[in-house]
């Protein structure tokens, strides 16, 4: 193993670093027993503590960070509760606007930033931080709103704050962690999405029970003043805690630094020459598959769009508004379980479509309970349905995305962007599936959401028949050294 003598000169053109002399070395030969994933086994003693330590260092303050996103961002839910509408004088669709414009803001800057963080010109622990506390602000502030305007200006500069962060923490995870360590360490990520959803509605009944009128403040405006303040002090937090790219993270030995890299750069399916943010780009969008998986995570998210409405649907089972609060919490809860041991399984065997269709057929059964029936208990029931199953895959298909799309960092961090850019394009339309008058059934959302769910596995079979088809051209090729693509 070579060995950097200046690790801080060399920090900008780690990529390109005698790239040719690595090339072979670094190329897994076919795999011999169905285990098409390319990367290496962690044998090492070095390589497993260097994991062990990544995991305890970058995974808990992603996943706090992750956890307040999606407290922050989903705080409009349980305002509503709390007589947000009333007081702003919201009508109509209204309301719906406000959850879908945030999405405009947000998908407009994803791509620019995770060119940026891949061109090497920021250090991502400190620009993923200064957004972090730019939505820590920008949340806060929603309790200035008024009226309508102010409110749906709020939330316009809270998409454009967020933008950077969840496309930015997925390429920050593929820096670090090989394409079969990175379906689990997603579905650990992910689980913060879950876990904020699940317990941002007792954070809620807390707030208005006790803080609601104080000082002539509405409890839901204290909520964003307080979610706000947490977050920003996470933020700072997490410039000291989190890494910026194998070569240059402080809190490694140079040692760590140089097998953190290698073993990335050895894992790098088909490990063509870094050319730049702009070559990575254009390779992402030259290659095909990119569109199938864009089209399978929007499926995917847009089946997903009940977490903006879950109280509003949890409403509808007729509970006063603490009740509808606290019964937000299970079924999300039970999603974080289920979405983790799926992560693990979908990483340790190295497999996507039927993870994908067991979960989405889950969640799709829990739609046609909730369009067949107003019976309450069953209602309920079919919540843990769909919110486990859907929310189950995402791990699952960003790793599918990591892998098949990660020729160079540069084209895996782009093809992450565009695809978390189209797949959230289904929050902008979503939120009309759930205007006021169809409650408390949401006829037209829930049977939405099973066709979308329904498409979601649809994809994925194409997608495996795909790969099957291109890991026959390889073999036939009878070359050495192809790498083949795990479905």
């Amino acid at each position: 193993m070579t060995v950097l003598t200046d690790i801080e000169k060399t920090s900008q053109h780690y990529e390109v670093e005698d790239l040719e002399n690595r090339d072979n070395k670094a190329r897994i030969s076919p795999p011999t027993n169905a285990d098409y994933s390319g990367a290496a086994a962690k044998t090492d003693a070095a390589e497993i503590a260097l994991v062990r330590k990544l995991d305890l260092r970058i995974m808990p303050t992603l996943w706090s960070m992750y956890f307040l996103n999606y407290l922050d961002r989903n705080a409009i839910a349980q305002a509503r509760l709390n007589n947000l509408e009333d007081d702003l004088g919201l009508v109509g669709s209204q309301y719906n606007t406000c959850i879908s414009i945030l999405f405009v803001g947000y998908l407009l800057m994803q791509i620019p930033s995770n060119m940026l963080m891949s061109s090497k010109k920021v250090r991502p622990s400190i620009y993923m931080c200064c957004c972090m506390m730019a939505w820590a602000v920008t949340s806060a502030c929603t309790a200035l709103a008024h009226n309508y305007k102010g409110l749906v200006v709020a939330r316009f500069f809270l998409g454009v704050a967020e933008a950077p962060y969840y496309p930015g923490a997925l390429y920050l995870l593929s820096l670090f962690y090989t394409r079969k360590e990175i379906a689990t360490r997603l579905s650990i990520f992910y689980s913060g999405n879950i876990l904020a959803t699940s317990f941002s509605g007792l954070i809620a009944a807390a707030t208005f029970s006790t803080l609601d009128g104080v000082h002539g403040i509405a409890g839901w405006k204290w909520l964003f003043i307080i979610e706000g303040a947490v977050t920003f002090g996470v933020a700072i937090l997490g410039m000291y805690l989190l890494p910026d790219f194998p070569l240059t993270t402080h809190w490694l030995k140079d040692e760590e630094r140089q097998l953190a890299h290698d073993r990335i750069l050895r894992d790098t399916v088909g490990l063509a020459p870094s050319k730049g943010a702009r070559a990575g780009f254009a390779q992402a969008i030259r290659d095909p598959r990119l569109y199938l998986l864009c089209l399978m995570q929007n499926m995917h998210l847009s089946a997903c769009s009940f977490n903006n409405f879950f109280p509003t649907v949890i409403g509808g089972l007729g509970f006063d508004r603490t009740i509808t609060l606290v019964l937000t919490c299970p079924p999300y809860l039970v999603s974080a379980a289920i979405g983790l041991v799926v992560g693990i399984s979908s990483g340790r065997f190295n497999e996507r479509t039927w993870h994908i269709t067991v979960c989405m057929g889950t969640a799709l059964i829990g739609f046609i309970i909730s369009c067949a029936t107003l019976n309450v208990p069953a209602r309920y029931i079919s919540c843990f349905l769909f919110a486990s199953g859907a929310y189950a895959v995402n791990s699952v298909i960003l790793g599918w995305v990591s892998a098949t799309l990660g020729q160079t960092t540069e084209k895996k961090a782009i093809s992450l962007s565009i695809v978390n850019v189209v797949a959230n394009a289904s929050y902008i339309y979503t939120p009309y599936l759930y205007p006021k008058g169809d409650g408390p059934k949401y006829l037209t959302a829930m049977a939405s959401n099973a066709a979308f769910a329904f498409t979601t596995i649809a994809c994925a079979w194409v997608m495996r028949i795909w790969l099957q088809r291109t890991n026959k051209k390889l073999k036939e090729g009878n070359t050495e050294e192809a790498v083949y693509y795990a479905y």
